[in-house]
């Protein structure tokens, strides 16, 4: 009876037999085709396009809905399970937002997106 074959030392020497790592190649060509609707379903959920979709149409509406004085001074950043932090320039801006609009920005930005969509609104300098 033979001796079992190490496949992996087996591997390494043609390797170094040949000066290049052949080994993805064969791999990928060993690993059967899919459908292509399938591979574009799984790179544009792992790219999360959905939600930078809606990331872009929330600085679109927030620069055509708010005061353009606001919108010189304050940028959406991000919106995380509800929360749409936005970027403000300056203290002086950011405590007029948040004591004197915070909360007519929420309201039409809620009225255009739904209170489930953007449940509050998170504020910070940067």
């Amino acid at each position: 009876m033979p001796p079992p074959k190490n496949n992996a030392a087996r591997k390494r020497v043609l390797a170094q037999w040949r000066g290049v790592d052949l080994e993805p190649l064969e791999i990928a060509r060993a690993t059967r085709a899919r459908n292509a609707g399938q591979v574009v379903s799984n790179v544009v959920g792992d790219l999360k396009m959905d939600s930078r979709r809606a990331e872009i149409e929330i600085v679109k509406v927030w620069s055509s809905l708010l005061d353009p004085n606001i919108v010189a001074h304050a940028k959406p950043a991000n919106l995380h399970r509800g929360t749409l932090f936005v970027n403000v320039d300056s203290n002086v801006w950011l405590s007029e937002i948040v004591r004197y609009r915070r909360k007519e920005i929420l309201e039409r930005l809620q009225h255009s997106f739904g209170k489930d969509y953007i449940k509050k609104i998170s504020y910070r300098v940067g």
